[in-house]
């Protein structure tokens, strides 16, 4: 893609030692770095800004007014697309799954806040939701406006970008860095990390987005980079998908709190607290191992927290009464 990437965050992001998390997963005080993309800016921060640049500085090229995207109703990325439209001041139109009424918090919040229309398109799968986008941006066109469908999750190749410059962001904050960890979900953030610092060198955590997350991370960072990028060479985890994408495993209810009891960090139900999880697994097997530096890739989503009523419930019970 020729076009140039609009400005939306705040770069580079910082990365910041974890110490205590580090002892409580067994690793040593230096080994464990935390790269706040949860800092990244508009809307409540998070990793797709960095795709949303590129992805919606190609959408300004080709004229566009209005951004479209698809998600879940807790979608981090669909929010982000929403705030990075009332920034650049275009309209926004998120094409979720299931129906309206069952919630209001969290991400559909934000949404809300910044102007969002949304379109429900029912209990559909992948291609249902595509299709749905595709009917939505028809009916758009037909009242006269120019709308740009942003690809789920922001994944592709041109949002792969903004994570090639991430990792080399890493690449100069964290000398003789050997593992950073990130969650696996549409796959680009991955990918971008993958072509920036080289397949033994990224550790996805699989969240079931994606029937088959690693070929998506092969199709979008193999245009990116001159090496060999396939499926097999690729470090990921998939032993904390648990029942599913919406589900709070035990394991990530684990992660949550140690985070936020160990660092005061806030990681959410779906992606960061999977890839905590995943981060304190591949330690007690021996595939991160003490003496080598490991960065942590917080990719945000607070929001989903307040959206995902059994990880409400499992924070609020953390609380306790005091006796004095």
């Amino acid at each position: 893609m020729g076009c140039s990437p609009v400005s939306l965050g705040t770069f580079p992001t910082p990365v910041e030692p974890a110490p205590r998390l580090a002892a409580a997963l067994g690793l040593g005080p230096e080994d464990l770095w935390i790269k706040r993309d949860d800092l990244t800016g508009p809307g409540g921060g998070g990793n797709k800004i960095r795709k949303l640049e590129w992805t919606v500085g190609a959408a300004l090229a080709e004229g566009a007014d209005t951004l479209v995207t698809t998600g879940a109703p807790q979608s981090n990325h669909a929010r982000l697309t929403a705030a990075a439209a009332a920034r650049l001041g275009l309209s926004a139109v998120l094409v979720l799954r299931g129906a309206p009424g069952t919630s209001r918090s969290g991400n559909l919040a934000l949404d809300g806040l910044f102007g969002a229309r949304l379109a429900w398109a029912g209990d559909v799968d992948r291609a249902g939701l595509d299709a749905a986008a595709a009917e939505v941006c028809g009916r758009l066109r037909a009242g006269g406006a120019r709308p740009a469908l942003i690809p789920f999750g922001g994944s592709g190749v041109p949002g792969a970008r903004g994570y090639v410059r991430c990792g080399e962001e890493l690449d100069e904050q964290v000398p003789r860095l050997r593992t950073v960890v990130v969650a696996l979900g549409s796959g680009g953030t991955m990918a971008g990390l993958v072509a920036a610092l080289g397949t033994d060198a990224v550790l996805g955590v699989d969240v079931g987005a994606l029937a088959d997350p690693a070929a998506a991370v092969v199709e979008f960072a193999a245009p990116l980079t001159t090496q060999q990028v396939t499926a097999e060479g690729l470090r990921v985890r998939r032993d904390q998908v648990g029942a599913g994408y919406a589900t709070l495993t035990g394991p990530a209810s684990e992660a949550l709190r140690l985070a936020a009891r160990a660092e005061g960090l806030v990681l959410d139900p779906v992606y960061t607290g999977r890839a905590l999880a995943g981060l304190r697994a591949a330690v007690a097997d021996g595939d991160i191992r003490p003496g080598e530096r490991t960065v942590f890739v917080h990719t945000g989503g607070l929001p989903g927290l307040f959206g995902h009523p059994d990880a409400v419930a499992f924070a609020e019970e953390g609380a306790t009464a005091f006796e004095g």
